[in-house]
C-alpha cells in the first residue's frame, strides 16, 4: 500500500502527543478522520515519529526542553535589494564565461552562501573547473586546483614541515587546501588515506601539521569531482565521507546551441581575458549572515523532517517494489542541508522566506548521495533519483 505523509502536521506544537491522538474537534490541528482513508486514494496522513508519548503516559513525561532562543530579525526590503544586486553581479560574471549549466550556477551560489561543500559528477569537459574558477574570481577569492592521483599524499594537500638547513629548524609549508575555493579533481582517484585528510578540513575548517592546527580561510568551499565512466584505478568514496558534502550535482552535456556558443566565445578570446572581482569577500560574508535570517515556517520544517523520515522507513510510505531497493536512508545531515540550502535558494530568488518549491528543487542534490540503494537496484537499472521522486511524491506539500 502506498501511503502519503502529511507535512503540514506539526510535530513541534505538542512534543508529547502523537499525531493520531489529537482532538477531533481541533480544526486545522490534524489531518481529520478521512486522512487514514486517504492513504489509498492519494490523500495524506501524519508521520508517526518515534519518541512521541501519548497522553496516557503523561506521568512519565521527560522534562520540557528549555525555551528556544528568539528568532533572528527578518530581512528588510533594503537588505533583500542589496542581496539581489550582489547575487546578480556574481551571476553575470558566471554567465559571461560559462555557457549554460544554470543548475550548476545555482548549486555553487548555494554552497557559497551556506559554506557547504559540493560533489560534482560528470564526464570530462563540462566546465566544472571553469565554473569554480569563475565564481572564485568573481568574489576575489583564492582558487587552488588539486589533481588527485593514486600516489597523492595527505601532505601534498594539507602541507608539511620542511627542514631548513640554514636555520637548523623545521618550517611549515601550507598545502593548496589553504584557499577560499579548492577544486579536488577526480577525488576518487586518490587513496582512502588521502581522502580522509580532507575530512578535517571540510568539517573542522582547519588542518593539523605536526603539533599545530592552522585555520582555513573564510569563506572555505570544497568542490570535488568524479568521473562516472572511468572506474579503473579509482577508490570509491565511502558513504560516510559523501555525507560530508552538502550537495551532489550531476551535470549533463550542453545542447547543440550551447556548444556552438562555446566555440564562438573561444574564437572571441573571452577565456583569455583576465577576470576582475565584481564583489568582495566581505560582501560574501554579509550574504552568509543574511541567509541565516531567511524565515522557515514550521510547516516547512516538518516537511523537511518528513522527507528524511520517509527515506529511513520507505516500506511504510512507498510501493514495496521500490522500497526493497533502499539499503539506508539519509542521516540528519540531510535535514540540516535542506534547511540551509533552501534558505540560500530563497535569498538568491529575492525572497525573505522559504517556500516548498525551494525544498523540492533540492531533493535530488541533497539526497542522491545519502540514500543508499542495494545491488538489486543496479541489476534492475533503477536510478536513485527514481526512488527519491517516489519518496517525495508521497509527502503532502504544505
Amino acid at each position: 500500500m502506498v501511503a502519503n505523509v502529511n507535512a503540514e502536521e506539526s510535530v513541534a506544537d505538542d512534543p508529547f502527543t502523537a499525531p493520531q491522538e489529537r482532538p477531533a474537534d481541533g480544526a486545522g490541528d490534524g489531518p481529520g478522520d478521512d486522512a487514514v482513508d486517504g492513504a489509498v486514494d492519494g490523500q495524506s496522513f501524519p508521520v508517526d515519529l518515534p519518541g512521541l508519548q501519548p497522553e496516557a503516559d503523561s506521568a512519565v513525561r521527560p522534562e520540557a526542553p528549555s525555551p528556544a532562543p528568539a528568532p533572528a530579525r527578518y530581512l528588510t526590503t533594503d537588505e533583500l535589494q542589496w542581496a539581489q544586486e550582489v547575487v546578480g553581479a556574481i551571476s553575470s560574471a558566471y554567465a559571461a564565461r560559462v555557457v549554460g549549466q544554470a543548475r550548476l550556477q545555482e548549486t555553487l551560489l548555494i554552497a557559497l552562501l551556506t559554506q557547504g561543500h559540493v560533489l560534482l559528477e560528470s564526464v570530462p569537459g563540462l566546465a566544472k573547473t571553469t565554473a569554480a574558477q569563475t565564481i572564485a574570481q568573481a568574489v576575489g577569492g583564492r582558487f587552488h586546483r588539486i589533481q588527485c592521483t593514486p600516489d597523492l599524499l595527505p601532505s601534498d594537500i594539507v602541507g608539511t614541515q620542511v627542514y631548513n638547513q640554514h636555520s637548523g629548524t623545521f618550517e611549515t609549508q601550507l598545502g593548496p587546501v589553504h584557499a577560499n575555493f579548492v577544486l579536488l579533481d577526480e577525488i576518487n582517484r586518490s587513496s582512502a588515506k588521502t581522502q580522509s585528510a580532507m575530512l578535517e578540513a571540510m568539517q573542522e575548517r582547519q588542518t593539523s601539521i605536526g603539533d599545530r592546527s592552522y585555520a582555513l580561510p573564510d569563506p572555505f568551499l570544497v568542490l570535488a569531482t568524479q568521473n562516472p565512466i572511468e572506474q579503473e584505478g579509482t577508490y570509491p568514496l565511502p558513504e560516510a565521507q559523501m555525507d560530508r558534502f552538502m550537495l551532489k550535482d550531476v551535470l549533463d552535456y550542453p545542447s547543440p546551441a550551447e556548444e556552438a556558443e562555446v566555440l564562438r566565445r573561444i574564437d572571441s578570446g573571452i577565456f583569455d581575458a583576465a577576470s576582475e572581482p565584481v564583489v568582495s569577500i566581505e560582501d560574501v560574508k554579509r550574504l552568509q549572515g543574511l541567509v541565516s535570517r531567511v524565515y522557515v515556517d514550521p510547516a516547512i520544517v516538518n516537511y523537511i523532517v518528513g522527507i528524511g523520515y520517509v527515506t529511513r522507513h520507505p516500506r511504510d510510505y512507498i510501493e514495496p517494489r521500490l522500497a526493497a531497493y533502499v539499503g539506508f536512508g539519509a542521516s540528519p545531515r540531510a535535514s540540516i542541508a535542506f534547511a540551509s540550502a533552501a534558505r540560500a535558494r530563497a535569498l538568491v530568488a529575492g525572497r525573505n522566506h522559504v517556500v516548498p518549491d525551494d525544498v523540492k528543487a533540492l531533493t535530488h542534490r541533497v539526497l542522491r548521495h545519502r540514500v543508499t540503494l542495494g545491488f538489486e537496484a543496479v541489476a534492475d537499472d533503477v536510478a536513485v533519483e527514481t526512488v527519491i521522486d517516489a519518496m517525495v511524491g508521497g509527502i503532502r506539500t504544505p
